[in-house]
């Protein structure tokens, strides 16, 4: 790996886009470099339009960038489609997304989209969290998905859909959360310096 591959944050809004007042637009003012998917329609759930410009934006980045992906509702559900379609399942030393942070995941069933998600790791170290009231989808169904995806399932509380109507504005821990994933991505950084030969043959 080239130590110098910047770690980057990539903001993925749900429907109608993430206003002004968002956690999301928030979070993204934290970090230098944070890119957002703009999708050409936001108000149209297609989940192969959302999941291809995700990988348009990456596309257009540094080609050694790592992203750490935050997720909000629908856009949780591009950005698996994304992951497993685009057959993400690699060694962490090489581009791409290697960390994801979904909040309040809509519910594929409401689109129908159910059976076309992964069923199983999306490959990556990822944290979904949920909401005892949200109304795009129920706790226990958000926590089966978390399950299915290997990712690390947090209850929130009765916190609604995480939005802006819920009151969630500046949001420190969704910082806390990303933080944490860049030490594990340069943990593992320091782990390929220490031990270049064991990772040149997991590649």
């Amino acid at each position: 790996m080239n130590t110098s591959s910047p770690i980057r944050v990539l903001i993925i809004p749900g429907l109608h886009n993430s206003g002004d007042a968002h956690w999301q637009t928030w979070l993204q003012g934290q970090y230098k470099g944070a890119v957002r998917v703009n999708q050409q329609h936001w108000d149209r759930p297609d989940l192969d339009a959302w999941s291809a410009r995700i990988g348009q934006v990456i596309a257009r980045a540094r080609p050694d960038s790592q992203w750490i992906a935050v997720a909000h509702s629908f856009g949780c559900l591009a950005l698996a489609h994304y992951i497993s379609s685009s057959a993400r399942h690699q060694h962490e030393s090489r581009p791409g997304i290697h960390a994801a942070l979904m909040v309040a995941p809509a519910d594929p069933i409401k689109f129908g989209l159910d059976h076309r998600l992964p069923q199983s790791g999306l490959g990556l170290a990822s944290t979904v969290i949920g909401s005892e009231n949200d109304p795009w989808m129920p706790l226990q169904r958000a926590q089966a998905w978390a399950d299915r995806w290997g990712a690390r399932f947090q209850n929130l509380g009765a916190a609604g859909h995480v939005n802006t109507e819920s009151g969630y504005g500046p949001w420190p821990l969704a910082r806390f959360k990303v933080d944490e994933m860049i030490r594990y991505l340069q943990r593992q950084h320091r782990l390929e310096r220490a031990h270049p030969m064991e990772f040149s043959f997991a590649l």
